[in-house]
């Protein structure tokens, strides 16, 4: 939890918050592979990218 909340002191005290959507499908994408490897919906999965 530490590094989330420097991660957003970081963006709030720079102004960077056009990052937040970045960051937000990274660890949406990160997610989705780590749950679906191994299962039935793999294969859809790949074919997406």
């Amino acid at each position: 939890m530490g590094f989330l909340s420097d991660m957003w002191g970081f963006l709030r005290v720079r102004k960077k918050f056009w990052l937040l959507p970045i960051i937000l499908t990274l660890i949406l994408f990160g997610a989705l592979i780590v749950l679906t490897s191994g299962s039935a919906i793999a294969p859809f999965i790949y074919t997406v990218f």
